[in-house]
């Protein structure tokens, strides 16, 4: 499971490598700005617009065609509105944000829909990954973080053994109790974090809020390996999305074509706490390590909020346990890399 991105104590933040890139179009584009309207196309043809900002700390980009720049820039700014307000909900970093206040006190009363919702669809990854996605990992970050940058001298090793069993104690799903009027977490101590699945329900949400003004033809990116795709681009083609090779970060394992599909991407190689990689944010609650089956799963699935759970949860399991894994979800199918480069389809 992941982890705040954010190193505690005031260290440094630990940056997340882009896991996905949108090809062929323009990643200067500012959102006035006009991407190419086809040759062949009318002036009544649509402008392709791009935004860019930030979703939960990570850059963001929003792409969508539209014949009109003033109709196009006040549906933008509704999608702005709504990741700010999502903010105020999942954002770790925050100290006024809803996971943040529960993680304070241990319990949150008359919580949000949306908080309910993302709690809900984690409980059932959970379960079906037998605890291997698990959001109550928080303590874990907390423990490798500190370990790992708040001394003066680089760590080579991880915590001790000592340690992470008793920080391990903490981790247990199965004790965070969800309800309309009331979420609390059983011990003290625990801690959640939503960065494994809350950017996929931005996703969501976004591309939802698009939907319900026409917008038909549009591409989500919120944060560096959540990708969304409405329809094609004005000119009929799909839109195409690069996966970045985990080992060679400036080239691309695959090209893929999304067409009213999302796309997430996990790997350690996003987050690591020192250099070799051995250590890094997705980690196994089982063992309190950090999880080394792949280096790095992607999933293609209708919603973004299951293809982001279901990379994670598929990093961490181990692999005999995937195809049961899957076979709840019918619409979706990964790909992952193994630890020698090869890349294997993953599959019910």
């Amino acid at each position: 499971m992941t982890h705040d991105p954010k190193a505690p104590h005031g260290g440094p933040a630990i940056t997340r490598r882009r896991a996905m890139t949108v090809m062929g179009v323009a990643a200067s584009l500012p959102w006035v700005g006009v991407a190419d309207r086809p040759d062949t196309a009318s002036d009544t043809a649509p402008l392709l617009y791009q935004w860019n900002g930030t979703s939960l700390g990570s850059p963001s980009h929003l792409l969508l065609y539209h014949h009109d720049h003033a109709t196009a820039s006040r549906i933008v700014g509704e999608c702005a509105a709504e990741i700010e307000r999502l903010e105020r909900i999942f954002a770790l970093y925050r100290t006024d944000s809803e996971i943040t206040r529960l993680n304070r006190c241990g319990h949150i009363e008359f919580p949000s829909a949306d908080l309910l919702t993302v709690l809900s669809q984690c409980q059932v990854v959970s379960s079906l990954s037998r605890g291997a996605f698990d959001v109550s990992v928080q303590p874990l970050w907390t423990l490798y973080a500190t370990h790992f940058f708040g001394g003066i001298a680089p760590q080579a090793e991880g915590p001790s053994p000592h340690a992470i069993e008793l920080v391990r104690k903490l981790i247990d799903w199965q004790a965070i109790e969800l309800g309309p009027r009331r979420i609390s977490l059983g011990q003290a101590g625990m801690g959640l974090t939503l960065n494994g699945v809350a950017q996929g329900y931005i996703t969501d949400r976004v591309m939802n809020i698009l939907r319900e003004h026409g917008c038909d033809r549009t591409l989500s990116n919120m944060g560096c390996s959540e990708i969304k795709a409405v329809g094609r681009h004005a000119d009929g083609r799909p839109w195409r999305v690069g996966l970045t090779d985990p080992r060679q970060p400036d080239t691309f394992a695959a090209c893929v074509d999304l067409f009213d599909r999302s796309v997430c991407t996990s790997g350690g190689y996003g987050t690591k706490f020192e250099a070799s990689g051995r250590f890094h944010h997705l980690f196994d609650p089982a063992t309190g390590t950090s999880a080394n089956h792949y280096i790095a799963v992607s999933v293609f699935a209708s919603e973004a909020i299951v293809a982001d759970a279901l990379s994670t949860a598929l990093y961490v399991t181990p692999p005999e346990r995937a195809k049961t894994m899957l076979a709840s979800f019918p619409d979706v199918n990964a790909l992952a890399t193994m630890p020698d480069g090869t890349v294997r389809h993953l599959s019910a």
